[in-house]
């Protein structure tokens, strides 16, 4: 006999794909093309790497789901404006404190779990066009219990920057890479995916918005949820039926920036696939929300959001982002 406990865990260093910053949260949780100050967006796109983010270092910290914490930071660095900009991160994250048994029951004390990825990114302009191309190369070690790992990634982007409409579109390939060294003999897939975004200033309107395409290389992305299954008067079960639109729906993130270029911002977002994922039959919990704000002090930007994920479960993301100039 077979039993399921849940759907997904097809591929190791999941983390490396966790939302990044409280910007990117309050937005949906997955944005490629802010070309600013926000150093820490080039851990998701490396081809927004640019002169803005010279000298401007951010830190930011996530009370995740069931215990969980993780953080980020990022570093820039401009030589100059013909060599462009250097781009260094950190992602972390800890698992916290488990109790361990063996197959007797018996208790073998408590163990940990933790992964790190720190990323090397640069980017360039293609010639004299409008496009941008960027590179992250990432050194990735996990820990869980007594087993260790160690892999390698890179990340690549594609950015298009049209400077008379305020209009940007990216395309980036992330987490193509391997294991070096396995957990147990065991190789694994990494979390590799293909994203693609755009977004646009309204010309007399302060507001920026922002659509989002996920894991286009996974196509169909839903499966039915068990939850689900509906049954008839003679007792017969049907799974849920998930059409095309819902397909398409569950790739697409929106969000919408208020003041984008102020020293105090308002950030929405909706996240389709966590709001299907998680909602609950017959009740409104609001899942796949997401709000924040920044404010930004001297040289120093404060950031917040709140993500909906679950009526149990709801994480919180704080920033810092400091002007070292």
């Amino acid at each position: 006999m077979f039993s399921h406990a849940q759907v997904g865990g097809e591929a190791t260093y999941r983390f490396l794909n966790l939302v990044s910053s409280p910007r990117q949260a309050a937005l949906g949780g997955k944005v490629l093309t802010n070309v600013d100050y926000d150093v820490t967006q080039a851990l998701f796109n490396p081809a927004t790497i640019n002169v803005e983010m010279d000298n401007q270092l951010a830190l930011n910290y996530t009370s995740y789901l069931g215990g969980i914490s993780y953080g980020t930071a990022a570093y820039a660095y401009t030589l100059d404006r013909r060599t462009q900009t250097f781009h260094v991160g950190v992602t972390y994250v800890n698992y916290g404190s488990f109790d361990g048994y063996d197959e007797a029951g018996n208790a073998t004390g408590t163990f940990s779990g933790n992964e790190t990825a720190l990323s090397f990114g640069y980017a360039l302009q293609i010639g004299y066009s409008d496009f941008y191309f960027g590179a992250n190369a990432k050194l990735i070690t996990s820990k869980l219990e007594q087993y260790n790992s160690f892999g390698v990634a890179t990340d690549l982007g594609l950015l298009y920057i049209n400077e008379d409409l305020d209009f940007q579109a990216a395309l980036a390939v992330r987490n193509f890479g391997t294991q070096l060294t396995t957990y147990a003999g065991l190789n694994e897939k990494l979390p590799f995916e293909v994203d693609f975004g755009m977004s646009q200033r309204l010309e007399n309107v302060p507001i920026r918005w922002h659509v989002t395409l996920e894991n286009l290389q996974q196509w169909p992305i839903a499966r039915p949820n068990p939850a689900r299954t509906t049954s008839d008067l003679s007792g017969n079960q049907a799974n849920e039926k998930i059409g095309f639109l819902g397909q398409v729906i569950r790739h697409s993130i929106f969000g919408a920036e208020i003041f984008p270029e102020g020293g105090f911002n308002i950030r929405l977002g909706y996240n389709f696939r966590r709001a299907e994922e998680l909602r609950i039959v017959d009740q409104r919990n609001f899942s796949g929300l997401s709000a924040g704000f920044s404010i930004k002090m001297n040289k120093m930007r404060f950031s917040y959001t709140h993500a909906k994920y679950t009526s149990a479960a709801n994480s919180n993301f704080f920033g810092l982002q400091i002007d070292l100039r």
